[in-house]
């Protein structure tokens, strides 16, 4: 729908108005006493003069006599004097019968009637245009509202939406208005943008999780680092020797600080940890518990024969976290087992140590949760918190319990196919 058409219809009705005006105001001025009829009416008079029966009608008049009496008229409110038809401007004619002149016939001046009534005209007809040109105003405000003034408010609405970040809603495309076209770009703007944004994202992730992935990488062999060196200064006596595996503990509990601090870093501002899960067989399961094992204080263990669904890397990190927290808060010989039930391969593995209160058990899984016996060891509560995320990314899960003494962790890996 163009504004061709309103355009033209607003034209029309002011030439209309102009038309109308010119009409109503000038048609009074147009109306004279028709000269013929008045001779006419006049002559009808004369000629029936005393008969009143046969005097015209066609014109409203008054006869008055020489003195001025009102002797006949044939309309109400009419002058009756010649005063008040001079005043009226009325047409007075002379009554003469037979050569005499009896009388006056007053004629009356209608034109304050007829301007009246042409007044009433024009106004009439000035609302009937008014209206015509309100209502076609008022449908030409509805094309305007519908064909830019709404496309526009959602076009700045979309805007402010894309502003925030929000990229899922779309702009709903609608060629029938003017901003059809833009609509149309705006829109393939958001789509690009989210792909943008999705791409970004995961550019981001993939960086921490590169991080996490180091950080705990670096971490294994230090510890390892650290334990030997702890070693070797209890079985030297050589003061400069001592020394050496002094500074190599400060310096592996500052790498150690370091690298927690990258590690939970990195962990907080990743939105999700990518889990690749695959066909494996169970004897994975022991290399990696040795490969986590770096003290060696677990005691030898079976695992049956069987194919298991797990990702290498993150079944490795789960041990890995499982064996940190039993050294660093148990310190004891490590009890491993595994068996198959059902649709998971059991894997146990339990400590000599303290474990923790009962009411501690269902938190410890959660982020940034630990044990109130960590007895100024270090940790940000995540090893337990990650471990339970990568199992539920196998389809498997973690179970933690009090032993009678110590803690035990169990793994439930799902067995493949």
């Amino acid at each position: 729908m163009k504004k061709t058409p309103f355009i033209i219809a607003l034209v029309l009705t002011f030439v209309l108005e102009v038309i109308g005006c010119y009409y109503f105001i000038g048609r009074p001025q147009q109306v004279k006493q028709d000269p013929v009829a008045v001779n006419e009416c006049l002559y009808s008079i004369e000629e029936n003069f005393g008969d009143e029966e046969q005097y015209s009608t066609v014109l409203a008049y008054t006869i008055l006599d020489n003195r001025g009496t009102v002797l006949y008229t044939n309309k109400e409110g009419m002058s009756s004097s010649l005063n008040e038809a001079i005043q009226n401007q009325d047409l007075i004619m002379d009554l003469v019968i037979q050569g005499e002149t009896k009388g006056k016939v007053i004629f009356d001046n209608d034109m304050a009637e007829i301007y009246t009534r042409y007044r009433k005209y024009l106004f009439w007809f000035l609302i009937i245009v008014l209206a015509v040109q309100l209502i076609v105003v008022g449908i030409y405000y509805v094309y305007l509202r519908r064909t830019i003034i709404t496309p526009f408010q959602k076009l700045n609405e979309f805007a402010v939406r894309v502003a925030d970040g929000n990229f899922d809603l779309p702009l709903l495309v609608d060629r029938k208005h003017i901003f059809g076209g833009f609509t149309e770009a705006f829109d393939l703007m958001r789509a690009e943008l989210k792909k943008a944004r999705i791409a970004e994202k995961k550019v981001n992730d993939d960086k921490k999780e590169m991080i996490a992935k180091l950080s705990h990488d670096i971490k294994t062999p230090v510890a390892s680092i650290k334990s030997t060196s702890e070693v070797g200064l209890c079985l030297t006596q050589e003061e400069r020797v001592r020394e050496k595996f002094e500074l190599i503990n400060r310096k592996t509990d500052q790498i150690s600080g370091l690298v927690d601090n990258l590690f939970q870093a990195s962990v907080e501002e990743i939105t999700e940890l990518s889990v690749n899960p695959g066909n494996h067989p169970s004897a994975l399961v022991k290399e990696l518990i040795l490969n986590s094992d770096y003290l060696e204080r677990a005691e030898d263990f079976v695992v049956p024969n069987c194919r298991i669904y797990v990702d290498r890397l993150r079944l490795q990190q789960a041990f890995d976290n499982v064996f940190m927290n039993s050294y660093k808060y148990a310190g004891t010989r490590i009890e491993v087992s595994a068996e198959c039930q059902k649709e998971y391969l059991i894997v146990r593995i339990a400590d000599r140590g303290p474990g923790v209160k009962p009411e501690e058990l269902p938190v410890l899984k959660e982020k940034y949760k630990r044990g109130s016996n960590v007895h100024e060891q270090d940790g940000a509560g995540l090893g337990l918190y990650l471990t339970n995320l990568f199992i539920k990314k196998m389809d498997g899960k973690l179970v933690l319990e009090n032993g009678e003494p110590g803690f035990i962790v169990y793994v439930y890996i799902r067995l493949a196919g």
